[in-house]
């Protein structure tokens, strides 16, 4: 650490305007067990929103610190250490880290937005003086305006991103509200920015004291077991590979129609709709590689406590779910055990970072510990707000670098699915993602038809 920035540091310490705190579990997923360095693209969380009316910059500024004083997450940094990092939390967020640009009329045009909102998205953090977030507002008219954040995964998840829009769209009511507008009462708009019921220290301190050596030591036993003999499920010639090789996004989109058929194959079945479309993807899988033996990581939000609802930071966690494909049993009886397998995984879910040092694995450059694909189904809560005067659009964007080879994360959209594909060229390349996709649709077309099918009987 330079001098300049150590005495900086101390200065505030000592004052009491920072503090120190450990990594909380999840974190330590970022810095012990993740293919690529914290610093990586791959970290960001990116999202857009599209706002159309008479809001201004000055007054989006101003709402931005608004959140960042009320969410410790946004005033949060780190300190490099022998071990593990610390985190720096500091008492007040100072000037909000949002930047300006007006756009000319052939940057106002859709492929330039995307990228110039790419460019912002890919940009570094400075993981010492913070903050670990951005706003980039880009002005493409009068009253048009598209706001680009970004921000670490250290700090943040994608439940983070509703808790801020909610946040973000109350502090403008109420700096509107403040000026003497009276607007009345607003739909999604809470009355005031109460301090949180729990910060995400304080969330991380409450995980520490639950997960002491013994209760780690009781859940690690299932992993040993559940995980033995399992491996990664793509082909890695040229092991290693290009630390800078971007993932590609290509998305796609599952009808409404058969959006409402998964839905009831999911309630007929007796199972999650989670888990009836896990089930569908193993089999896609194990139709496309032949691979019988398939690991998938599925993100868990852990936000199971009513107190975190409003906290943004980085609270969820990884689980490794195994499935075994017996190619002469019907998806109706599959889909069953794939539920009680996931429900037992669950159960048993351990923070990751505790999880590869109970199996004795480490990282190595662009390749996962204990899966290289990814499936998630995304329904993090998105608040309904009415704006006076204002039509506003939120985008989550999926982007990264080679953390995994494959990823597939379906979104509830308009009744149907989106579906993100996120892919390793170099391992998977998009051709292949076409066919995936197209495979994907052929089997959900097949399972809602006709449950008791079986692998081999399913169209392509």
């Amino acid at each position: 650490m330079k001098k300049g920035k150590q005495s900086r540091l101390k200065e505030l310490l000592a004052s009491g305007k920072a503090r120190l705190q450990p990594l909380t579990f999840s974190q330590r997923e970022i810095w012990e067990t993740s293919p690529v360095e914290p610093s990586n693209p791959a970290n960001h969380i990116c999202s857009f929103f599209e706002v159309k009316g008479p809001a201004t910059v000055d007054q989006i500024k101003v709402a931005v610190g608004r959140v960042v004083e009320r969410q410790e997450a946004m005033r949060t940094s780190f300190l490099p250490g022998k071990e593990r990092p610390l985190q720096i939390i500091r008492s007040s967020g100072g000037e909000p880290n949002v930047n300006f640009r007006e756009l000319t009329e052939a940057e106002g045009q859709p492929e330039a937005i995307e990228a110039a909102m790419a460019e912002g998205f890919t940009k570094s953090f400075d993981f010492l003086g913070g903050p670990l977030y951005r706003m980039d507002i880009l002005q493409r008219g009068p009253e048009d305006l598209v706001l680009a954040f970004t921000i670490h995964h250290s700090v943040g998840d994608g439940w983070t991103l509703g808790a801020f829009v909610e946040d973000l769209c109350t502090a403008y009511i109420l700096g509107l509200r403040e000026s003497g507008l009276d607007l009345g009462k607003i739909k999604g708009i809470r009355e005031s920015l109460s301090p949180l019921a729990m910060t995400h220290s304080e969330w991380g301190a409450a995980e520490r004291a639950q997960w002491q050596p013994a209760e780690i030591e009781k859940h690690a036993g299932f992993w040993k077991t559940r995980l033995a003999g399992s491996s990664l499920l793509w082909d890695k010639t040229g092991e290693g590979g290009d630390k800078s090789e971007r993932l590609q996004r290509w998305v796609s989109e599952i009808s409404s129609e058969q959006a409402d058929a998964v839905r009831d194959l999911a309630r007929k079945s007796g199972v999650t709709v989670f888990n009836a479309l896990l089930t569908a993807f193993q089999l896609t899988l194990f139709r496309w590689t032949g691979v019988d033996d398939i690991v998938l990581g599925t993100p868990v939000a852990n936000r199971t406590k009513a107190s975190v609802r409003e906290t943004m930071g980085y609270f969820s966690g990884v689980v490794p779910l195994r499935g075994k494909i017996d190619p002469e049993q019907s998806f109706a009886d599959r889909v069953k055990l794939v539920h009680e397998e996931t429900m037992d995984a669950f159960e048993h879910a351990i923070p990751f970072a505790e999880l590869a040092k109970a199996l004795d694995v480490s990282s190595t450059p662009n390749h996962h510990v204990v899966f290289d694909t990814r499936f998630a189904y995304q329904n993090h809560p998105m608040p309904e707000v009415s704006l006076p005067g204002i039509s506003t659009k939120v985008r989550v964007i999926s982007t990264g670098t080679t953390r995994f080879d494959l990823a597939c994360e379906l979104t509830e959209d308009n009744g149907g699915f989106e579906v993100v594909w996120l892919h390793r060229p170099s391992v998977v390349p998009i051709e292949d993602v076409h066919k995936l996709d197209e495979l994907f649709r052929a089997v959900l077309t097949s399972v809602c038809r006709d449950p008791k099918i079986k692998p081999a009987a399913m169209k392509a």
